[in-house]
């Protein structure tokens, strides 16, 4: 008659282990959710900042190549083209804007790199808080981050010599062993903005 008593006495013992150790888990359970949220928060944040320094990037590409076409009949403004250093180029900021908001962020700060090769970097901060979490101050805290994406020429050329006369145009050496002959008659043979300018984020 004993042995129901012994029983029910281990079972009374257990149960509080059983929720202690139920507790233990949702907690951790909790706190990993607070970790992915917050991940997910600078990993948005940074996804903005690079769509916003691409697109300033591309924007400033694109103009570069407009410049070379209406050029293309003067090799000696090629250089300074490819370089970026070229009056009358638009600093290309106002695009960071559109693709952080596209991304839920907005932009901070966009700059010009001081120094070669041109680009621009961006810092960019998320519209939206982490959330509500276990971890206190989740709920106002915002992720922040930047990137910097850079304009490198693809191509080179030599100058026509002397004596070779103004219509024979240098021939452009690009990326991947490309070769242009090139025809300012057939704008359609041109190489386009990609064809001349790599866009990329810096490292």
């Amino acid at each position: 008659m004993n042995q129901p008593r012994k029983y029910s006495d281990d079972a009374g013992q257990a149960f509080p282990i059983y929720i202690t150790v139920v507790a233990g888990l949702l907690f951790l359970a909790f706190a990993y959710l607070a970790v992915g949220q917050a991940a997910a928060t600078r990993n948005g944040a940074q996804t903005a900042a690079d769509a916003a320094a691409l697109a300033a990037a591309q924007d400033s590409r694109d103009q570069l190549a407009g410049m070379w076409v209406k050029a293309v009949l003067d090799p000696t403004k090629w250089q300074d083209i490819f370089d970026g250093n070229v009056p009358g180029l638009e600093r290309s900021c106002w695009r960071a804007p559109q693709l952080a908001t596209q991304n839920g962020a907005h932009v901070e700060q966009c700059a010009a790199t001081p120094a070669g090769p041109l680009g621009y970097t961006v810092a960019v901060k998320t519209d939206k808080p982490v959330g509500d979490s276990i971890v206190p101050g989740t709920e106002n805290q915002y992720a922040k981050a930047s990137a910097t994406a850079v304009i490198e020429p693809l191509c080179t050329f030599e100058l026509p010599t002397e004596g070779a006369g103004t219509d024979v145009l240098p021939q452009l050496a690009c990326k991947d062993n490309r070769k242009w002959d090139l025809n300012p008659d057939d704008p359609a043979g041109l190489p386009g903005p990609e064809d001349l300018f790599d866009v990329h984020l810096a490292d």
